[in-house]
């Protein structure tokens, strides 16, 4: 069984850092692209960082600049490190796994909370 399992959410003032971690079991880690989304309150869930199995990276615009996401094959985990982080960035954030393969199933994590504020 899939499991992905997001961490490092918590309370930070505008301006902080955090960094959170998606780990997964169950599947071979390094053959899955990873995104990282988030969902504010009251709105969808919308696409934040991404990163393939070669390891080429996409970011949203509101976060080019801030945030980095990485992946470490060895330890099955995907980071994404948050810095200058401001109110906006409130949320929920979820670790998503693409398929590994065309009729593979999609992977989400349960989400963690980033709470910005002062």
């Amino acid at each position: 069984q899939v499991q992905v399992v997001e961490s490092g959410g918590g309370l930070v003032q505008p301006g902080g850092s955090l960094r959170l971690s998606c780990t997964t079991s169950g599947t071979e880690f390094s053959n899955h692209a990873i995104d990282w989304y988030r969902q504010r309150p009251g709105e969808e869930r919308k696409f934040v960082a991404y990163i393939s199995t070669n390891e080429i990276t996409d970011y949203v615009d509101s976060v080019k600049g801030r945030f980095t996401i990485a992946r470490d094959n060895a330890e099955n985990t995907v980071y994404l490190q948050m810095n200058e982080l401001t109110l906006g960035d409130t949320a929920v954030y979820f670790c998503h796994l693409h398929p590994s393969c065309v009729e593979c199933p999609h992977f989400w994590g349960r989400g963690t909370q980033v709470i910005v504020s002062s």
